[in-house]
C-alpha cells in the first residue's frame, strides 16, 4: 500500500507514534522514526521494525526549534530525495490549572505541540509542492482541542491551534495535490494514560458510548489510511476516533 514510500513521523519512538510506524513499514514505507527524548526506545523501534523486514531510521530533533528542523527535513530530503508522508505526532503535557499555571509550562506545550507541528509542515510541504503530491496529518485530543478540559488549558490551546493549521495548510496545498487532516484521538492506552488512576480512568470510561480506551493499533490502522491513496479525495478535515466521544 505505501511501497517505498517516505513516511516522517514525529514522536514516534512509543505510544501511538511508535504503532504508526510499524504499520507503515508493515506496508512498505521506509520509516523516519523521530525522537527527542529516550534513544534507546526510538532504537528499540528500529530495530524491531527491521527484524520484522522493515525500513526505518532514527533521527533525533527537536522539532519546536525552528533551524534544526530545517536541518532535520533538509537531511531526509538530501539522503531519499523526497517526502511522501508526513506525520506530526510529537507532543507534550504540562497540566495545572490556569490560575496557578507557570509561564514556562504554557510556553513548552505551545512550542512542542503547535509552534513543532508548524515547523515541520513549513519544511515538509517545500518537498511536497515540488512533487506535487503528498499526505500530512496532525494529531490533536479530539476532548481538549474541541471541548477544552479543565487543567490543560496550554494543552487545549496547542491542539485547537492545529485544528485551524489543518484547515489553513489544506487549503495552501490543495492545488499541489497535498492533502492535509488531522486525527483526534480520545483517550488511548499510552504513556499518558497509564499513569491515570482508576477512578479517573472508569469516570473517562464512563462518558465514552463503546465504553473503552482506544489501542494505538486502531488509530494506526485510520493513519495508514490517511497516508494511502485510498484518502486522496480526503483534506482539511478533523476525524474523531474517541469511542463517540465527541459527537
Amino acid at each position: 500500500m505505501l511501497n517505498e514510500k517516505i513516511a516522517v513521523i514525529t514522536g514516534a519512538s512509543r505510544g501511538i507514534g511508535a504503532a504508526i510506524a510499524k504499520k507503515m513499514a508493515e506496508n512498505g514505507a521506509n520509516v523516519i522514526i523521530n525522537y527527542q527524548g529516550s534513544v534507546q526506545a526510538a532504537q528499540a523501534l528500529e530495530a524491531e521494525i527491521r527484524e520484522k523486514g522493515g525500513k526505518a531510521v532514527t533521527y533525533k530533533c527537536d522539532v519546536s526549534d525552528f533551524d534544526k528542523c530545517e536541518k532535520f527535513i533538509g537531511d531526509i530530503v538530501k539522503e531519499y530525495g523526497r517526502i511522501d508522508i508526513l506525520v506530526n505526532n510529537a507532543g507534550i503535557t504540562r497540566d495545572g490549572l490556569l490560575m496557578g499555571m507557570k509561564e514556562e509550562d504554557f510556553d513548552s506545550v505551545i512550542n512542542v505541540n503547535l509552534k513543532g507541528t508548524f515547523n515541520t509542515i513549513r519544511f515538509a510541504s517545500r518537498a511536497m509542492v515540488k512533487q506535487r503530491k503528498g499526505k500530512i496529518f496532525f494529531f490533536h485530543s479530539s476532548v481538549s482541542g474541541v471541548t477544552g478540559n479543565a487543567g490543560q488549558a496550554n494543552y487545549s490551546a496547542s491542539k485547537a491551534g492545529i485544528i485551524g493549521l489543518t484547515k489553513s495548510a489544506a487549503r495552501e496545498l490543495a492545488s499541489r495535490n497535498i492533502n492535509v487532516n488531522a486525527i483526534a484521538p480520545g483517550f488511548v492506552d499510552t504513556d499518558m494514560t497509564i499513569t491515570l488512576s482508576d477512578k479517573v480512568k472508569e469516570g473517562a470510561k464512563g462518558q465514552i458510548p463503546l465504553g473503552r480506551f482506544g489501542k494505538p493499533e486502531e488509530v494506526a490502522e485510520l493513519a495508514l489510511f490517511l497516508s494511502s491513496e485510498k484518502s486522496d479525495y480526503i483534506t482539511g478535515q478533523v476525524i474523531n476516533i474517541d469511542g463517540g466521544m465527541v459527537m
